[in-house]
Order: C-alpha cells, then structure tokens, then sequence
C-alpha cells in the first residue's frame, strides 16, 4: 500500500507541477507573440520614400456638367490656351462650351519607379462642374516638389458618383465630381538613389520611442553577431553595413525586416471630438477615484387641443395650448468607484455600467485627468 500510495502522490506532484509550467509558459509567451511585430512593419527605410506629384490639367466630352465659363475664368484661359497651341485662335470670342472642366491631378511616386513604368492619378474638379462622368483628361504634365516633370498623365476617368435630377428632386451617390484613372500617368523621370552603396543604413521608427528603438537594435545586433547598430535618438535606428555585405545591402535589409520585436507605447488615449470616438492603450491605468455621473433630463410636450363653441352659439374654434413639463433627475444616477491600478477593460465596464455614452466619456477622462487620478496623457485630434 505505501509504494502505491507515493507512486501516486509522485504522479500527481507531476501533473502538477507540469501543469504549473505550462501556465507560466502560456502566460508569458502568448501576450509576447500577440504583441510582437516585425522591424518591416514599424519602420522605415531613409531614403526608400514616396514622392507626391500634382499637375493642373483639362477634362473634355462632359455631358454638359464641366464648368460654367462665366464663373469659372480660369478654365476658359486655359481652354484658350491649349487650343492656341493647336493652332486654334479663339481670343475676342465669347466660348460658352459646358463640357470642359479645369482639374488638379495627384499621384503618389513610389520609391525606385522605373522610367516608363505607370502609376495611378486621381482627378478632382477645381470649377463648378456638377460631374466628371465620362470625361477624358487631357495630357497634364505631374510636378514634384522641385518644380521638376516626373510624370505625364491623360486617360478616361472612372467616377463612381452620380447625380440624378428632375424638376422635382435630384439625388446624388458619392462624390461624381473626383475620379481616379488607373495607371493613368507615364513616369518620364527617375528618382536617383543608390542603396546598394550605403556604408551606413538608418531605420526611422514610424511612432519614435526609446525603449522600441533599444529593442529594434539588440533585435539587430543578435541577427548581425556584433555591435553594428545603434539607437541614436527615439525615432532612429544607425546600422553599420557589415563590410561582407557592402554588395548585399538588399539582402540585408529583407533579413532585419523579418526580425519580431515587442513595440513599446506610451499610456495614451486618444479622442476625436469631433466624431465622439476614443481609443485607449493597455497601458492606461486609474488611481482610486469615485465618478458619479448623472443626467438631468426636462421632457415637454406639446398636446394643443382644439375648443369648439357650443351649437346655435357666437362663439368661435379656438386652438387651447397643453403643456406637459417632466423632469427626471434621478435616472441614471449611479456612483462608480475605481481602486488603484484599475486596467483599460475594467474602466470600460465601469463607464459602461454608468450608461455613459462616447461624449460623457470625453468629459468623465478629462475630469480624471485633472483629478491627477489618470496616469496617462490625453491627446485630441
């Protein structure tokens, strides 16, 4: 019987403590492989960079929906303009065309686009065109930010808005008067830049942090077996380029991009007052705080009554005013009471319980805050 007995108690100190193990492993491993990222996905190369373009051009074969001339001088210099240089003179006249409409187009060059290649445009109308449906841009030469032409575009637009009117109504869907044409524009120039020749690679971190940029270099300087990079600041990350790799920088920077690190945030909440919207970090933690939050609410209604005289008589109909007055001011009436190191859910659930909507919580966290019982900033946006 004894042998039995502590073979058993040896099998369930086992279990348990194997239990106990793989509790702490799940613990501490899930939560780092739910918040761990890659170095691609939180941050930038210097240099691999888009550029913005934009151009001012013109949109024919309106249906009748371009600018109206009278109000728009613009579109009928530049009207005049280009069918000058078609041999076209048409100064003195008086043009009253309503297919044509004055456009600002924009594009996005991407990093390393190759001359030739082509990009998207989006097209938007500048005058009172009511719709660009079925308008074709004409040739617009797309401008960097030095003044320089990187770009050419011209094409058919595709608008996914309309308007629908008659004597009665109209109706309108979406925005008919911007359109998009896809690969819509010809890159005519280059953007010159060598990264295979770079001595020294910087990383710049789209949301700067000390302790993100620490973790990005040890991730780094593990991978690289030596002390080749370096947080210089919060938002950069200084890497060496091994002298074996001076030919590979590509290849270098797609093994980095694929390193997993844990990024570090700043106890924040963020709100939108405008939209109502809040968004709160994990990291948002309460001192011990009571908040009551109570809604004073005055209901009228309006019941007029009408009062008719009595048959055979001089008197008249007349409309007798009902008012009904009520005020509520112990709905929702409720105390909450948060202790020291309250987390994000249990703030959350507590306003909720309180009934509070989106704009008493903007009110409720700016009040916590200048309690000093919130230990996070708040930003609105």
């Amino acid at each position: 019987m004894i042998p039995t007995a502590l073979r058993l108690l040896r099998r369930h100190a086992v279990l348990a403590v194997l239990t106990a193990l793989l509790a702490f492993g799940v613990q501490q491993t899930a939560p780092a492989l739910a918040a761990s990222a890659r170095i691609k996905d939180i941050v930038d190369v210097e240099g691999v960079r888009d550029n913005m373009l934009i151009g001012y051009g013109l949109v024919v074969g309106l249906n009748g929906t371009g600018d109206s001339l009278n109000n728009s001088p613009f579109t009928e210099q530049s009207l005049q303009g280009m069918l000058e240089r078609m041999g076209v003179n048409t100064r003195g006249t008086n043009l009253r065309t309503k297919n044509v409409a004055a456009v600002m187009v924009t594009a996005t060059l991407g990093a390393y686009a190759a001359q030739g290649t082509r990009i998207d445009v989006t097209v938007s109308a500048m005058g009172d065109a009511k719709s660009l449906l079925g308008g074709t841009l004409l040739v617009t030469p797309m401008l960097g930010a030095d003044g320089e032409v990187y770009a050419v575009a011209q094409g058919p637009i595709a608008v996914s808005g309309f308007t629908a009117q008659g004597q009665g109504a109209s109706v309108t869907r979406g925005v008919p008067t911007s359109g998009r044409i896809s690969s819509g524009a010809i890159v005519e120039r280059e953007i010159q830049f060598s990264l295979a020749e770079l001595p020294v690679l910087r990383l710049s971190l789209r949301n700067p942090d000390f302790t993100t940029a620490q973790r990005v270099a040890t991730a780094i300087n593990i991978q690289l077996r030596g002390n080749r990079a370096q947080a210089t600041d919060p938002a950069s990350v200084l890497i060496n380029v091994p002298e074996t790799r001076r030919g590979d920088v590509v290849g270098l920077v797609t093994e980095i991009e694929q390193l997993r690190i844990t990024p570090d945030q700043v106890a924040r909440v963020v709100v939108d007052e405008k939209s109502g919207v809040i968004v709160m970090g994990e990291n948002v933690r309460i001192s011990t705080v009571a908040i009551a939050q109570g809604n004073l609410t005055i209901r009228i209604t309006e019941t007029p009554q009408v009062s008719q005289p009595g048959p055979f008589s001089q008197g008249q109909t007349a409309v007798v005013p009902r008012t009904d007055i009520q005020v509520d001011d112990q709905s929702n009436n409720r105390l909450a009471v948060m202790n020291s190191g309250v987390t994000l859910q249990e703030l959350v659930q507590s306003l909720n319980a309180l009934g509070v909507g989106p704009r008493d919580m903007i009110a409720i966290l700016q009040s916590i805050k200048a309690a000093g019982a919130l230990q996070a900033e708040i930003e609105v946006i």
